[in-house]
């Protein structure tokens, strides 16, 4: 699951704050004619769910140890569990801020760090019924990836997209910036203080860097034995217990984990397979908790031995959110238990005495997520995939009611012409089937007592092995399914898979446009036309090239025919449609395009919106329907001589589609929308 994502969380906010001025459009053709402008109407919000990132265990309200989580929502909410009841002791909202990753505990209180406004919150005691809102400590700043607190109290964070590391000091409210840990490396994914020093973790390079804080110096740590590569690899948790750093190395899936003595300055031991996000402090005999290869699991340092519990976790994402020692007080659970949660809100126990554990639903509330893809479902039916919560909503396009299924981040929606309905998720660059004629069941994220049905979504193809992780977009032609995809990392290359939906064969093809990402597709009599961006996957390697190009796919010779690039000065072709004309029609940045598909030329040009950013193109009874600057719908005939589009409406979205019954549904944060834009 996103970030995270800074690449794919889009402008939400910046959505929500546009003000769009009728007056100041444009000139001529651009300018609205009230007469012709609709007014959408609200379809609700179709998917909402839990979603814990950061946490960690620490007292509560009157002192009594809790369960910390951020759950993630507009805006976010700092909770606490009681870890015997599941009982939510506090829930106090961080305004302004979408999620956390980045939760610490300190003598004064409880820290987060946020995404979204990237500012510092703390919850005291004190002050129970709300949680104060420190500001932004470092500037320029969007993400807080990570919080840390030293032994003298002292709250240490990460940043993007600088990659910093700050100090934030509760006596005295300073902050002081020690700079870019380490130099081109824009992400500080993780953070953990042991001895005096400060160690961060890079993304997307898998660098650590222990900080001195006496000298403001930063050294670098020997990448551990066993790392086959460190480019495109995340140090995604760091944990120091001991006089040990627990580095787990690679992504939210299992992950090496590896151990460096800090003393001896060795790495010391490697264990596959390692869960994140933490790993919980030690017993009393400096023994820690993980959860590896799905189970709850003891490690001891000095032995190296791993043993099990008996407590193992369902599903494809077993991450500890929050992590530690708990009194409960209950007769199976004497003495200190361990305790934490997991990402869908549910908690856990385990006691080292009696062996006793559970998995334990808790009162953290539902939160509406965020509408990442849109597509035409038929029969009245809308589909809406969500983003970083996930989950598939079917909307009734009438009575806007949603049956929702729990599920990864759905990039995009795509029904087939037999009806089955294909899903790009990240991560991993997954495609799946979905039969909604079956009973959904996803062993991977549906709720447990459904294993024994067969799996609908069905898994098609991952493409982490050719190193892509975003299934970007979806487009059908004559019985071939066509992948575009993003890489991972930071890594440029995107491609397509080609998949045979007679006898499931498919094939993938790196660079068909050379260190360009594919991010539209519309297919046609064989052919499969693409558009491209010069971005990576994580935009933080530099672009080879300038413009995105449009491109056509034979998906029977598997062979490209043709490249081109529509704007020298747009890098992303962002919407693609073959139209009632027979030309291709796109996008890039706010100009709008037409191929001849003989000549291979562009024919036509059109500027719509005054921005840059990007959009959508649909074709509808005959007429195309372009949504530009994240709020414009323009309409425009594709055989009038003379290109003249007409402003149809002007409201913030992110998301355009068509449906066949003639109206355009709209996303706009977790808000779904719909319009009739015929005359």
């Amino acid at each position: 699951m996103t970030t995270r994502r800074a690449f794919l969380t889009g402008t939400t906010a910046a959505l929500s704050a546009t003000i769009l001025d009728f007056t100041t459009l444009a000139s001529g053709a651009h300018a609205a004619d009230n007469r012709m402008m609709r007014e959408p109407v609200s379809l609700g919000v179709p998917l909402s769910d839990v979603l814990l990132l950061g946490g960690t265990v620490a007292p509560g309200p009157g002192g009594r140890a809790a369960l910390w989580n951020v759950s993630t929502g507009k805006p976010a909410y700092l909770n606490a569990i009681d870890p015997g009841t599941g009982e939510q002791l506090v829930s106090v909202p961080l305004t302004g801020a979408d999620g956390s990753w980045a939760v610490t505990a300190a003598p004064d209180g409880v820290y987060a760090g946020t995404y979204g406004n990237a500012h510092l919150y703390r919850w005291r005691p004190g002050n129970a019924g709300a949680a104060e809102d420190l500001g932004l400590p470092l500037a320029r700043q969007t993400f807080i990836w990570s919080l840390a607190t030293d032994e003298a109290g002292k709250v240490w964070g990460g940043t993007f997209p600088e990659g910093k590391v700050f100090r934030y000091d509760p006596a005295t409210g300073a902050v002081k910036d020690f700079g870019q840990a380490v130099a081109g490396q824009t992400y500080v994914r993780s953070l953990a203080c042991t001895g005096g020093k400060v160690y961060s973790g890079a993304y997307a390079s898998a660098h650590i860097a222990e900080l001195d804080p006496a000298t403001g110096v930063f050294t670098q740590l020997p990448a551990p034995p066993g790392l086959d590569t460190i480019s495109g690899r995340a140090v995604y948790d760091l944990n120091a217990h001991g006089g040990r750093l627990y580095a787990r190395i690679g992504s939210d899936l299992p992950s090496p984990l590896f151990v460096y003595d800090t003393a001896a300055r060795v790495w010391t031991d490697k264990i596959p397979e390692a869960h994140g996000l933490s790993v919980c402090p030690p017993d009393e005999e400096g023994r820690v908790y993980l959860i590896q290869e799905g189970e709850l699991r003891r490690y001891d340092p000095q032995t190296k031995q791993i043993t099990g519990t008996g407590l193992v976790f369902d599903g494809k994402v077993r991450n500890a959110r929050s992590f530690g020692w708990v009194e409960l007080g209950l007769p199976d659970y004497p003495g200190r238990s361990v305790v934490g949660t997991l990402w869908r809100g549910e908690m856990f126990r385990y006691n080292p005495r009696t062996g006793a554990h559970a998995i334990l639903p808790t009162q953290v509330r539902h939160e509406p997520i965020e509408i990442l893809s849109l597509a035409d479902g038929g029969r009245r039916t809308v589909y809406a995939g969500g983003f970083l919560n996930g989950g598939l909503g079917a909307v009734h396009t009438e009575s806007a009611a949603s049956a929702f299924h729990r599920f990864a981040q759905i990039e995009y929606v795509q029904q087939a012409s037999d009806g089955s309905v294909w899903l790009g998720v990240y991560p991993e660059g997954r495609v799946y089937r979905y039969r909604p004629d079956r009973t959904w069941n996803s062993p991977e994220y549906s709720p447990a007592g459904t294993r024994a049905l067969p799996a609908n979504p069905e898994l098609i193809m991952t493409l982490k092995p050719y190193l892509q992780m975003r299934a970007k977009v979806l487009a059908e032609t004559e019985g071939k399914m066509v992948v575009g995809t993003v890489p991972e990392g930071d890594r440029l290359g995107g491609g397509i898979a080609v998949y045979d939906m007679s006898t499931g064969a498919w094939e993938f093809t790196r660079n068909v446009v050379q260190d360009q990402s594919v991010f539209a597709l519309a297919g046609h009599q064989g052919v499969m036309y693409g558009g491209a961006s010069v971005t990576g996957g994580l935009s933080t390697t530099p672009p080879t090239r300038k413009a995105g190009a449009v491109f056509a796919w034979d998906v029977h010779r598997n062979t490209k025919l043709w490249e081109l690039e529509p704007v020298a000065t747009e890098g992303t072709v962002s919407g693609l449609a073959v139209g009632p004309d027979g030309r291709l029609w796109g996008l890039a940045g706010h100009t709008l395009f037409a191929v001849d598909l003989r000549s291979r030329t562009i024919v036509r040009r059109l500027e719509l919106g005054t921005r840059s950013t990007g959009g959508t193109v649909v074709v509808s009874r005959g007429m195309l329907y372009v949504s530009v600057d994240g709020g414009l719908v323009f309409r425009v005939n594709p055989f009038a001589s003379h290109l003249d589009p007409v402003l149809i409406a002007a409201f913030a979205h992110r998301r355009m589609t068509g449906h066949r019954d003639g109206r355009l549904y709209f996303s706009r944060g977790a808000e779904l929308l719909k319009l009739d834009p015929r005359p």
